[in-house]
C-alpha cells in the first residue's frame, strides 16, 4: 500500500506507528521530499472525489492511502482492514 504524507504531520506519525506496531507494510511517500512527490500527491488530491471535503475545507488530506485495489481513502481504519484481509 502506498501512503502519501509528511513526517511533520501528527496524523501521519500516528499512522506510521500503528502500521509498525501491527506489522503492516506500506510505501510511505514523504510529499515534501521532492517536487515530483508533491506533484504526484497533488494530482490525486486535486482530482479525486475522496478529497472533495478536504478541498472545500482547505485541508491537505494526509495521510492518504492508495489501497491494494487502487482506490484512495483517508481512513486509517479502512487502510488497516484492506491490509489485514490480504
Amino acid at each position: 500500500m502506498k501512503v502519501y504524507g509528511m513526517r511533520a504531520c501528527g496524523d501521519c506519525v500516528t499512522m506510521l506507528a500503528e502500521f509498525e506496531e501491527k506489522h503492516l507494510p506500506c510505501e510511505f511517500v514523504e510529499i515534501t521530499d521532492s517536487t515530483a512527490c508533491m506533484k504526484e500527491f497533488l494530482a490525486l488530491r486535486d482530482t479525486d472525489p475522496v478529497f472533495e471535503e478536504v478541498r472545500r475545507e482547505h485541508r491537505i488530506g494526509i495521510p492518504c492511502f492508495v489501497l491494494p485495489d487502487g482506490r484512495l481513502t483517508l481512513s486509517l481504519q479502512e487502510a488497516e482492514q484492506a491490509l489485514e484481509t490480504r
